[in-house]
């Protein structure tokens, strides 16, 4: 619980007495936190935050003014189920983000993993799953039961339609508006979205050899460019994976695609 901390607990901030904060977590003035918050070790919490529970926040995470975080979900079909909002650790969060909790209808939960960079006036919706590493730049949106997987990339102003997955490694340019899956490696940009090759420079800086980026853009190739039809395409992908291990996650991720992706 709060006892034993108030001295890092601006005095004009709100927090319940079912919340529970490690003893090291600061919280900022004017800050509201409500029953069902669970907050990590050397987290940082703003002034005029607003946190809702049931709301699991991990260790080392950095969240800016007036964010509201947990908040019910905006759907229709909300009925005041408890429902969970997950926030792993050593995220920043800026500025006038908005992270809802989940839904009955789908997981129960919007889960954010660790070692995201997330920007301001950022909103995440209801049943969203984030992995780690992303960055997602001020004013990107998602709707509703999207998936962004690990390293990917949203510019700003990037708007992504429910249900919709984002592949690892995907990089988006300013005022993306995505529709469709984005399988993994690939940038894109427009509205809606197109494919514009892969995210050399993204690779080169994690560590991708430039033998691994050049067979990556070949299996992009086989995807967009050599006429092929998609399941024509994931055969000749099937067979480049078996000297390319890291064309296994584009494969694996084809195959998971239930909106389509884009072409």
């Amino acid at each position: 619980m709060v006892t034993n901390i108030t001295k890092k607990i601006h005095p004009t901030a709100i927090v319940d007495a079912k919340a529970e904060l490690d003893s090291s977590v600061e919280v900022g003035a004017f800050t509201t936190i409500g029953a069902g918050v669970k907050v990590g070790e050397n987290t940082r919490i703003g002034s005029h935050v607003v946190l809702q529970g049931p709301t699991i926040i991990g260790k080392n995470n950095q969240i800016f003014q007036f964010s509201s975080l947990g908040e019910a979900p905006q759907d229709k079909k909300y009925a005041g189920e408890s429902t969970t909002l997950e926030i792993g650790d050593n995220n920043t969060i800026r500025e006038f983000c908005t992270f809802n909790r989940g839904t009955v209808q789908d997981k129960g939960v919007t889960k954010i993993g660790s070692d995201n960079w997330i920007m301001a006036y950022v909103h995440i919706a209801h049943d969203c799953t984030i992995g780690n590493n992303t960055i997602m730049a001020n004013n990107s949106s998602l709707a509703g039961h999207v998936d962004i997987h690990d390293y990917a990339i949203l510019g700003g102003f990037t708007l992504i339609h429910q249900f919709c997955k984002i592949g690892a490694h995907v990089i988006t340019a300013v005022n993306t508006v995505v529709f469709k899956d984005i399988p993994p490696y690939v940038t894109a940009s427009g509205y809606d979205a197109n494919p514009h090759g892969i995210n050399s420079e993204g690779l080169k800086r994690r560590g991708f050899s430039p033998e691994t980026i050049m067979q990556l853009k070949r299996a992009y190739k086989t995807l967009y460019r050599n006429s092929l039809t998609l399941e024509e395409a994931k055969l000749e992908l099937a067979e480049m994976q078996k000297s390319c291990h890291e064309i296994k996650l584009l494969t694996e991720f084809l195959t998971n695609s239930n909106r389509g992706i884009i072409r």
